[in-house]
């Protein structure tokens, strides 16, 4: 197939290009480089079935293909914060645009969707039937409703035309490709563990997270765009559930480093729990994550080794 991905030079969408590039399909790599970065595709020059566009989401553009990711959209608090209305554009304006190319093509799109689109939650673990308790004017709703309007558009034009759609909500992901800089809690422990400095930890550590090793996460997603069983949402991420002292610990292990743990005041809206209830993804997607946390951490802390 002829697939496009938007964001594709960004962590997530780099390591899609390599899967659907290793299964024989031709791609197309759309990214204006905000997050995103060439160093993440550089390997893929040569390969006659990749091609990389720069472009923004925001503005239309026209391709004929038979798929498209649509993976646009700064996912680290720092970054989706830096120009918090571009963000919401991104999400908003690079929806519509996604979906009307997908309308016009006939294409079946796909939509990477977010654990954020259920706030902090009172419900635990979040299954896809919650519908959220998120803050629509905090210093996080840029991305948070940004997403779930996105959710809200997909449904809109699959309802009124037709769109073949599907839709992701991810949580947590880790692995090689990782912006040093991005602000995630994996990516900070890493760095600031290989650089010897201080490990922040904000509030008392006993917020909780999931964390799915990328690798597992685009399993899911190949998988949910090609079965036709259910168009989502779906969330895909690692049920195991760690509280940040428990990661901040592993990170210390497996670096050998001897920096210590400090600790700040936590952010507004900072969810204290998420964890996926998976029962979707193992209903339809027979699918489940098959990457233990320390082994994922070894795998990035590898990769970070040649960054820092």
């Amino acid at each position: 197939m002829r697939i496009l991905i938007t964001g594709g030079a960004g962590f997530l969408g780099s390591h899609l290009c390599d899967k659907l590039l290793a299964q024989g399909h031709e791609v197309i790599c759309l990214d204006n480089l905000f997050t995103g970065s060439k160093a993440n595709i550089a390997h893929l020059a040569d390969n006659p079935n990749f091609e990389f566009v720069r472009h923004d989401v925001i503005d239309p553009y026209k391709y004929e293909v038979d798929q498209i990711y649509n993976l646009a959209c700064p996912a680290s608090p720092p970054h989706y914060q830096f120009n918090p209305i571009k963000t919401t554009k991104t999400s908003v304006m690079g929806a519509i645009n996604c979906l009307g190319l997908a309308k016009r093509v006939k294409a079946r799109v796909f939509q990477a969707s977010t654990s954020e689109v259920y706030g902090d939650p009172s419900v635990h673990p979040q299954p896809e039937s919650y519908w959220g308790n998120v803050n629509p004017i905090g210093r996080r709703s840029c991305y948070d409703e940004g997403k779930r309007v996105a959710e809200t558009l997909f449904f809109d034009y699959h309802r009124e035309n037709k769109v073949d759609i599907r839709i992701v909500r991810i949580f947590n992901t880790y692995g090689p490709r990782m912006h040093p800089n991005d602000g995630r809690v994996v990516s900070n422990f890493i760095v600031q563990a290989l650089k010897g400095i201080d490990l922040t930890i904000y509030g008392d550590g006993q917020q909780t997270r999931s964390f799915c090793y990328v690798d597992d996460l685009l399993e899911g997603f190949v998988r949910l765009m090609n079965q036709t069983e259910t168009v989502g949402p779906v969330n895909i991420g690692n049920p195991g559930e760690f509280t940040m002292l428990e990661l901040a610990e592993q990170v210390l292990k497996l670096t050998k480093s001897k920096s210590r743990i400090v600790h700040k005041p936590l952010p507004a809206d900072d969810p204290k729990q998420r964890r996926p209830d998976i029962t979707l993804a193992k209903k339809y997607l027979k699918w489940e994550p098959k990457v233990q946390l320390a082994e994922g951490l070894k795998k990035t802390i590898t990769y970070f080794k040649t960054k820092v």
